[in-house]
């Protein structure tokens, strides 16, 4: 579910692998897919493919494996799309950003139905609707969320694996998942808080010394929830954050720029409330979530639009059982 840049270029390497897969999608992106196809360009590849569709509504029967790729800001629509293809045996994989939306979908689905997923990939969708590459990294990584590990997560494995891309099926995925969650919000609040490009943030006295500190934040409530981000991985973080030459700017800092809704609070405003009821302090990631709520606020305003999952509270949102045991 999900044919853009994320779900698109892992879909259309399962297409091209041979494997028997769907896209759920809706009627505008299908009436693209039949016209142009599925098309992953850039790096030197020029690829398109004919993928098999179905419009919401339009679901006969259960699925296997069902890998969700939307926007957070978009998963309460979604779960009730795909509900007509989640029978009893099915498995659902997200690779949406932070870890929010594993609550919602055991709330919607059944806690064993869910597994956790990372996806990282540098993809980003053209005017056309064509799925752009824009560097090498291309991995996928799931696994069950308790141990020890039911069976069927293998029998994802054996469905994802080999498709030309990197699939792992990991033995702590709650884990990679928060590894990836401090990365995202660190290079989110750097880029956003600051409106500029790593390189632009830590070529300027501070700005390095301010990067640090937003990876400390970060690092400090993953740990505190009982999931330490190992050092190679966190240095990784911070070396993104801090190099004075570089171009990289997040995909949030992307779509801010852009004027297009954006993930915060599924990134920082979960994680922010994290931090509080762990006793950690995170004054940045504070004001990163603040300026970003002003932002949508306003886009919303403007639109005459809510986006789905607009700001948590400690009432709609219970604790994650494990964090409160290690709180």
């Amino acid at each position: 579910m999900g044919a853009g840049a994320v779900g698109g270029y892992f879909g259309g390497r399962l297409v091209q692998a041979g494997r028997d897969v769907t896209f759920l999608v809706r009627p505008g992106r299908a009436r693209l897919l039949r016209e142009r196809g599925l098309r992953i360009v850039g790096l030197g590849e020029k690829m398109t493919l004919t993928p098999r569709t179905i419009l919401t509504g339009d679901i006969a029967s259960a699925f296997d494996l069902v890998l969700l790729s939307v926007k957070a800001t978009g998963l309460r629509g979604a779960m009730e799309d795909l509900a007509p293809a989640v029978g009893p045996d099915t498995l659902i994989l997200p690779v949406l950003n932070g870890m929010r939306h594993i609550d919602d979908l055991v709330e919607r689905f059944g806690d064993r139905a869910v597994l956790g997923g990372v996806a990282k990939v540098a993809t980003t969708l053209d005017a056309d609707g064509d799925i752009v590459r824009l560097a090498e990294l291309q991995s996928l990584t799931y696994g069950a969320r308790a141990t020890p590990a039911p069976k069927p997560p293998a029998d994802a494995h054996r469905a994802l694996g080999g498709a030309g891309f990197d699939a792992r099926l990991s033995g702590d995925i709650i884990g990679e998942m928060w590894a990836k969650w401090v990365f995202i919000a660190a290079t989110g609040a750097v880029t956003c808080l600051m409106r500029g490009t790593v390189g632009e943030v830590a070529s300027v006295p501070g700005g390095i010394e301010f990067a640090e500190a937003v990876v400390a934040e970060c690092a400090a409530i993953a740990a505190a929830a009982g999931h330490a981000v190992p050092e190679k991985e966190l240095q990784n973080t911070r070396d993104t954050v801090t190099a004075p030459d570089s171009s990289f700017a997040s995909s949030l800092y992307r779509d801010l720029i852009s004027g297009r809704g954006i993930e915060g609070e599924h990134i920082f405003g979960d994680l922010v409330l994290r931090a509080r009821r762990l006793g950690v302090a995170v004054p940045l990631l504070d004001l990163v979530t603040l300026h970003l709520r002003v932002y949508q606020g306003r886009l919303e305003k403007d639109s005459g639009q809510t986006l789905a999952g607009s700001v948590p509270s400690p009432e709609s949102h219970p604790p994650n059982a494990r964090e409160s045991r290690t709180a």
